[in-house]
C-alpha cells in the first residue's frame, strides 16, 4: 500500500504505508492511507454526506474488562461451576460480578454494565433466586468443590462459624438475636464453614441465629460425609467450638478429630514437670504429651492431649492478666466501679481480688492445648493442622470484607439462602485466583479491571485490541492461562 504525490511537472513522491497478508490488513492500511491523506486539511461544510472511511477515529463497537472477567470465568470454569450449574449463565454473571465488586442483585446489573457484559433483566434474576436457595442446587456446587478438593477418607477437613447481622428489630424464626461475634444485639444467622486444609470451601449451611455454635458442626459433618461417601475425615476446629456433649457426640459418629483443648487447670504434665524443675522456666516451643487411653466402657478412641509452651504467648497472655489484675484492685479499692473482670471475687458486699485464680491463670500462661484421637499422632502433625484453621479465618475474611458476605438485601429464608449459595462459589472463585497468582484477590480486582479489552469496527472487518497491561498483571494472567490450559 503506498501514496503517491505528483504535481504538473511530472515529479513524483511515493509514501509507503504497508504491505497486507489478508483483507483485514488490507482494510486497515486502507483506513491509515485515508487518514493520512486527509490529516492537516480543513474541511468545507456543503451539507454532503461523508465518505465512508474519510479519516476520524475508528468506531469501538464493544469495551470490556476483558482481562479481569475471562479470569474470573477460566477459574469458574476450571472448579466445574458450569456443568454443577447446569449451564446457567445468570448464576455466573451473579457470582462473577459478586468478585467484582459486591452489591445488591439489583445493582449488579450495572456492575455487569460497567464489565462489558450483557444479562438478563431484574425480574429474571430475582426469579431465579428461588432456584439457587434449593438445597440441591448447593449440593451440586458443593459437589464441584469437593472433585477439586480431591477428598479421601483421610482428608482434614476445618470448620467453623460466623454471625451475619440484620438492619431489623425483630426476630424472624430464623433470623434471630444470640451470640455474636461482632457483639450485636441485632437478629442474625449464624453461618458453618466447612473447608478442605488450604481453606478451600467445600460446604457452607445457614442456621439460626440463636443457634448454640457447638450444636452447628455435627450436622454439617454428617451431611459432608453422606454426600461424599466418606467413612472419615479428621475434623480441625476451635476449642469454642467443642463441648463436651459435641466431642462424645463426634466420637459416636467415628469420626477422627483434632481439636484445640481448654486448660482450666495445670496439666499433669507441666505441673509434675515445674515440681522437677523449680525455678526453672519451660524452654520456648516445648511440647508436653499426656495420652488418655480409652477404657473398655468409654466408648470411645485413645486419645492424646499435647501442651506447647510459647515464650511470646506466655508474654502477651501475663501482659493481659497484670493489666486485669490492676482493674481488680481498683475496683475493689473502690477508685473505680466494679466491672466485668474475672479476678474480681464477690462474696455478698465484700470485694476481693482473686489470687488463687491469678496464680492459676499466670502458670497456663503461654500454654496452648491440643487433642486429638487420630491413630499414632505425632505433635507436630497435629499442632501444625491446628494452626491450618487461620486459612478458614481468611476465607471468612474474604467473605466478609471482599464479598461483602452480609445478606444486607435479603429478607426471606430463600433470599438468605441463594446470597449464601452465590457467595460460597464466589469464595471458591477468590480462592483459586489467590492459590494461582500469589496476589489477593482484592489486589488482583482492582488491578486487572482497570484494562479493557475492545472490538473496533473496520469495514466488513471487527479488530480487537486491548490496553497494554504492566509486566506483573501479564505474568498473573499467563499463571492463570497456563494453569487453566493443564486443566
Amino acid at each position: 500500500m503506498q501514496i503517491v504525490y505528483s504535481n504538473r511537472k511530472g515529479a513524483r513522491d511515493i509514501k509507503h504505508i504497508g504491505s497486507a497478508h489478508d483483507d483485514l490488513e488490507l482494510e486497515l492500511l486502507k483506513t491509515v492511507a485515508r487518514q493520512a491523506l486527509a490529516g492537516g486539511q480543513d474541511e468545507l461544510d456543503l451539507g454532503l454526506q461523508p465518505p465512508p472511511q474519510a479519516g476520524g477515529p475508528l468506531p469501538v463497537t464493544s469495551s470490556r474488562m476483558g482481562h479481569l472477567w475471562d479470569a474470573l470465568s477460566s477459574a469458574y470454569d476450571v472448579l466445574g461451576f458450569g456443568p454443577a450449574s447446569g449451564g446457567d449463565e445468570v448464576f455466573r454473571h451473579l457470582v462473577l460480578a459478586r468478585i467484582i465488586e459486591p452489591t445488591s442483585k439489583f445493582d449488579s446489573l450495572r456492575v455487569l454494565a460497567e464489565a462489558g457484559i450483557e444479562t438478563v433483566s431484574y425480574p429474571t434474576i430475582t426469579r431465579r433466586l428461588r432456584v439457587y436457595a434449593a438445597e440441591g442446587w448447593r449440593e451440586q456446587l458443593a459437589a464441584a468443590c469437593a472433585r477439586h478438593a480431591n477428598l479421601g477418607p483421610a482428608t482434614l477437613v476445618l470448620y467453623d462459624v460466623t454471625t451475619l447481622y440484620f438492619e431489623t428489630h425483630e426476630g424472624d424464626g430464623f433470623r434471630e438475636s444470640g451470640f455474636s461475634k461482632e457483639r450485636r444485639i441485632e437478629p442474625q444467622i449464624t453461618v458453618g464453614l466447612l473447608t478442605d486444609a488450604a481453606g478451600f470451601p467445600l460446604m457452607v449451611n445457614a442456621f439460626e441465629g440463636n443457634r448454640a455454635e457447638t450444636t452447628t458442626m455435627l450436622p454439617t459433618l454428617k451431611a459432608f460425609m453422606t454426600a461424599h461417601h466418606l467413612p472419615d475425615v479428621v475434623i480441625v476446629a476451635d476449642a469454642g467450638m467443642i463441648s463436651d456433649a459435641n466431642k462424645r457426640a463426634i466420637e459416636a459418629a467415628g469420626l477422627s478429630f483434632i481439636l484445640g483443648a481448654k486448660t482450666p487447670e495445670v496439666p499433669y504434665q507441666i505441673d509434675k514437670w515445674q515440681r522437677e524443675h523449680p525455678g526453672e522456666p519451660i524452654p520456648d516451643g516445648h511440647i508436653f504429651t499426656q495420652p488418655w487411653p480409652a477404657q473398655p466402657s468409654d466408648k470411645r478412641r485413645d486419645q492424646v492431649f499435647y501442651y506447647q509452651y510459647s515464650h511470646d504467648r506466655g508474654r502477651r497472655t501475663l501482659h493481659g492478666i497484670d493489666e486485669q489484675v490492676r482493674k481488680a484492685e481498683d475496683a475493689v479499692a473502690g477508685r473505680t466501679s466494679v466491672k466485668r473482670n474475672r479476678f474480681v471475687q464477690l462474696t455478698g458486699a465484700t470485694k476481693a481480688v482473686n489470687r488463687d485464680l491469678e496464680a492459676k491463670a499466670r502458670a497456663l500462661a503461654g500454654i496452648k492445648g491440643y487433642v486429638t484421637n487420630i491413630a499414632n499422632p505425632n505433635p507436630e502433625m497435629v499442632i501444625g493442622a491446628y494452626r491450618r484453621l487461620l486459612q478458614i479465618e481468611k476465607s471468612f475474611r474474604m467473605a466478609k470484607s471482599d464479598l461483602a458476605a452480609r445478606p444486607i438485601y435479603a429478607r426471606t429464608r430463600d433470599s438468605i439462602e441463594a446470597h449464601l449459595t452465590i457467595v460460597f462459589a464466589a469464595i471458591a472463585v477468590g480462592r483459586w485466583i489467590e492459590e494461582t497468582t500469589g496476589w489477593s484477590l482484592k489486589k488482583f480486582v482492582k488491578t486487572a479491571r482497570r484494562y479493557r479489552t475492545y472490538e473496533i469496527s473496520l469495514g466488513d472487518h471487527t479488530i480487537k485490541a486491548a490496553d497494554p497491561l504492566p509486566d506483573d498483571l501479564h505474568a498473573v494472567l499467563e499463571a492463570i492461562n497456563a494453569r487453566t490450559a493443564g486443566h
